[in-house]
């Protein structure tokens, strides 16, 4: 994928600066949001087993439910807790012959996962152990590790708080 020129980003910045200017108000004027958070985002994998030796073995997710898909018979739907009421769900749908998903607008570039820093530092050698290479600190960003599940989905393992970004609370601590 070809980097911008150094006036496209320079462009691209301009136009960051405009939809802040117009759409990020204040934290002392915004108002609350109107939804709660996130229940669950939904993914796809091909194979139960090998995901939840994944996200409960290698990772500490535990699993809380597996039950059959409502809208597919014959597929499964499963939820691993994330912390905080927020669940990450799978569903796998045999027979349907679905292809590894590529990274395309309208798909999830990654999920951003919160966890404790001594919690972090735990996993990133539970990564090294398990021979799964990982991006992040090798890019000066110490705090995220970045890497792929068994089906390619990307994941960022990140040891700041939640609502905190960039150095900053998000939500005006």
């Amino acid at each position: 994928m070809a980097q911008p020129t150094e006036d496209e980003r320079a462009e691209l910045e301009r136009r960051r600066g405009e939809l802040r200017d117009r759409y990020l108000s204040p934290v002392a004027e915004r108002p609350p949001s109107t939804a709660r958070g996130i229940h669950h985002a939904a993914l796809i994998c091909a194979d139960p087993e090998r995901t939840i030796e994944f996200y409960q073995g290698l990772l500490g997710f535990p699993l809380v439910e597996l039950v059959e898909n409502r809208d597919y018979p014959g597929s499964s739907h499963f939820f691993f807790d994330l912390g905080n009421s927020t669940l990450l769900g799978f569903f796998d749908f045999p027979g349907l012959g679905l292809q590894a998903g590529t990274e395309a607008l309208g798909t999830v570039q990654h999920i951003a996962i919160s966890v404790d820093p001594e919690r972090h530092a735990e996993l990133r050698a539970r990564l090294d152990e398990a021979g799964i290479s990982y991006g992040g600190p090798d890019q000066g960003i110490e705090e995220s590790l970045y890497f792929r599940d068994p089906d390619g989905i990307q994941i960022e393992l990140l040891s700041d708080d939640l609502m905190y970004f960039g150095g900053q609370w998000l939500d005006g601590r």
